[in-house]
């Protein structure tokens, strides 16, 4: 009689190597590639696939990328968990709303970002509401092969007029995605749409805007320079603002409505700079307004040349920085925008500045800006540390998800006192 050969599907898994567990029991959410002894099984791009130590031993979910170095971003470590089901991912996406909850409730602010990725447990998902409108990034294998999934949910738990989706970002390619954008649900978009934010209004282009459209990051340090900006004016002086890096002209919205007599807006972008203008007007802000279409770098050193001071200056430049092996140019950069802001204060003059460059810690950017008040001769004082807003909140085990830092420096005045 012929014997038939059984065959069973080997069970999908990742195996760590030996004494590459640590992290993992750390929970921090991100598995490199070079931890990874073995993969069994063929498991598909996205996929959920349990790890294991090189023992044996169960240590965590996760979405299983092929093509990145991050081989698989960890969402779960219990091993019991219903995990990847829609009621899972309910309760998660639940979770995160309610924590922004009390940041909406008083109405003088309808945009803030709702989902913050591997900080709310949800690896890749970034989620923003911008009024009746909600703007969605899918930027990881695990999130693009459950978009259908997440798409239903949160039309079903937020219920907006517009779902949008800005699946744009760099980070995709790492993941060898292909970059995805357009309507998801609802209404189309019609040009910007206006938000509030700290009672302020602002038109924000959510299909072509850097980010989602804006940068809801910024929110709480846009009300500190607005705190500067008002306790000048109310002790006699109305500053004069330069705002360097400008986009769309927030940080000048909060300077102007808040005391400032002039401003000066920086940016390569006409289009952010005519948006800016219509920001300024949708507040009812009038004043002497100057828009500079140009490179910050030289422009910073033309007003210099020209003489030109200012009571406070922001630099809120892109990301100069996008991994390690950028970080030395990155940081030439950071130094020379610095120390050419610090030279074009006014004694007892004002600078918020910062980085958005993961790569760069805080505690390198401030030895950046040291650098920077040294080479200027400027006796400088820092008054304030600057980070994001709470709606995008940092895992204690995930401390990559900090990643804006800024200060406030002080220089002395005509006297040599800060």
């Amino acid at each position: 009689m012929e014997t038939k050969t059984r065959h069973t599907a080997q069970p999908q898994r990742v195996i760590l190597k030996p004494g590459r567990e640590a992290a993992l029991q750390r929970q921090h959410p991100w598995l490199f590639s070079g931890g990874i002894a073995r993969v069994q099984g063929d498991p598909e791009l996205g996929a959920a696939v349990p790890v294991y130590s090189a023992d044996g031993d169960f240590l965590a979910w996760g979405h299983y990328s092929p093509h990145s170095q991050i081989r698989a971003r960890l969402f779960s470590w219990d091993a019991d968990a219903a995990i990847d089901t829609p009621e899972f991912w309910r309760q998660r996406l639940q979770r995160a709303l309610a924590a922004r909850a009390t940041l909406l409730a008083a109405g003088r602010t309808n945009a803030c970002r709702l989902v913050y990725a591997e900080s709310d447990g949800i690896p890749g998902l970034i989620v923003d509401r911008y009024a009746d409108a909600v703007v969605v990034q899918f930027l990881t294998a695990g999130m693009t092969a459950r978009r259908e999934l997440f798409t239903e949910l949160l039309w079903e738990l937020l219920a907006p007029r517009t779902l949008y989706e800005r699946s744009d970002a760099d980070v995709l390619q790492k993941e060898g995605l292909s970059s995805r954008t357009g309507l998801l649900r609802g209404a189309p978009l019609a040009g910007p749409i206006e938000i509030l934010e700290n009672g302020l209004r602002f038109f924000v282009d959510l299909e072509s805007g850097h980010k989602t459209g804006f940068y809801l990051d910024q929110r709480p340090n846009r009300q500190r320079l607005a705190d500067t900006a008002a306790a000048s004016a109310q002790s006699g002086h109305a500053p004069s603002l330069l705002n360097v890096f400008a986009y769309t002209g927030s940080f000048g919205v909060y300077g102007m409505a808040h005391g400032a007599e002039t401003l000066v807006n920086i940016d390569t972008s006409t289009e952010a700079l005519a948006l800016g203008r219509e920001n300024l007007a949708a507040n009812g802000l009038e004043g002497a307004v100057e828009d500079i279409a140009d490179n910050a770098f030289g422009v910073l050193r033309a007003l210099r040349e020209e003489g030109r001071r200012f009571d406070i200056i922001v630099l809120d430049p892109p990301k100069f920085a996008f991994s390690q092996k950028d970080v030395h140019k990155a940081s030439r950069g950071y130094k020379d925008i610095n120390l050419q802001a610090l030279h074009l204060l006014n004694p007892g003059g004002v600078l918020f500045t910062f980085s958005c460059s993961g790569a760069i810690s805080s505690e390198l950017f401030q030895k950046i800006v040291f650098g920077a008040a040294l080479d200027t001769g400027r006796h400088t004082q820092i008054i304030g540390w600057l980070n994001q807003g709470c709606d995008h909140p940092v895992a204690l085990t995930f401390p990559e998800s900090a990643y804006l830092k800024g200060l406030i420096c002080r220089v002395a005045d005509h006297r040599g006192q800060l």
